[in-house]
């Protein structure tokens, strides 16, 4: 298989703030809002050097994200940055009716995404996100893998034209994918196999490299396959390479409803129906502790992706 070289620990949140940057010195149009985060969404190099392009709007994401609105109708693209709990949940009636039902072009980035958070615990972590996210029409869903991939995402997402809706995380994790253009929409094929797919997004896909490795050393080859892109669904993608292995596995770092695997069931479902396993939070909150902690006790590390891959061939 394809070996993947990390290249050093990053914060993907930290590559959201590189991409703004960027963002930002290729569109004077490009304007960034924050609810009292700009240290925790990593905004401050675009701050330092576009001040009059930077809105701190205090702790009130409601209201910050109908200003993002005015600005989008005024011709602006404005992204707006908080904690995934409080910048979905908390103002998903905002995002509603002055984002997604206008096709406001507002970037919603979203730092502190899943359980590995960590120690901040059930308050702060956010398992649900997506599933809130996807329900919404026009709203385009993209979690990236990498403080790299997290860069070119959010430089992809300021040239989109309509809503997005960016997920990254606090936790220092590995950035191993190549500095090219991200292709909304697009599936990463990161590994070509032929016994088994696994799906995976986010911090996940990490992890499932991992799991292939794993797999391997048993003699089993998976695919892995990074989605990075969850709303569109690279359809085409994911069931070539479900008929191709004849079974699943969706991991993702978000709870079952509403997610990614259940995405991936639905679409398979209708077209080329395989066994599939899930590993993702299940129906639960998240709780207190360290990230890999927190991955181990909720089954959703390299191992418990590998020991559903061995599971779920034997349904083949």
């Amino acid at each position: 298989m394809k070996k993947y070289t990390d290249k050093g620990k990053k914060d993907t949140r930290s590559g959201f703030g590189a991409g703004l940057y960027e963002a930002g010195k290729a569109d004077a149009n490009v304007v960034a809002l924050t609810a009292d985060l700009k240290g925790s969404l990593k905004m401050e190099a675009f701050a330092d050097a576009f001040p009059e392009r930077y809105y701190e709007c205090g702790i009130a994401e409601a209201n910050m994200v109908g200003a993002a609105a005015g600005l989008a109708i005024g011709g602006k693209i404005p992204f707006v940055g908080s904690f995934a709990e409080f910048v979905t949940g908390r103002v998903y009636d905002q995002i509603r009716m002055e984002v997604c039902y206008g096709e406001t072009n507002v970037k919603i980035a979203s730092s502190h995404a899943g359980i590995t958070l960590g120690e901040d615990g059930a308050t702060h972590q956010t398992m649900e996100d997506i599933a809130l996210m996807r329900a919404l029409p026009n709203m385009v869903v993209i979690n990236p893998c990498d403080w790299t991939q997290t860069k070119n995402a959010t430089i992809a997402a300021a040239k989109y034209d309509g809503p997005v809706y960016l997920r990254f995380g606090r936790p220092k994790v590995a950035d191993f994918m190549p500095d090219e253009p991200f292709e909304i929409g697009k599936a990463y094929v990161l590994n070509e196999g032929k016994d088994v797919t696994i799906f995976a997004t986010g911090h996940m896909v990490w992890e499932a490299l991992q799991a292939a490795e794993a797999l391997e050393a048993e003699g089993i080859c998976a695919e892995v396959i990074d989605i990075a892109t969850i709303k569109p669904l690279d359809t085409e993608a994911v069931i070539a390479s479900a008929v191709k292995t004849g079974a699943v596995v969706v991991a993702e770092e978000h709870n079952m409803a509403g997610g990614l695997g259940e995405l991936i069931a639905g679409v398979l479902a209708s077209t080329s129906p395989k066994p599939i396993e899930y590993v993702n939070g299940k129906d639960q909150f998240g709780q207190s502790g360290t990230p890999a902690e927190l991955l181990a006790a909720y089954g959703m590390d390299a191992a418990h992706i590998a020991q559903a891959a061995k599971k779920v061939m034997e349904r083949k």
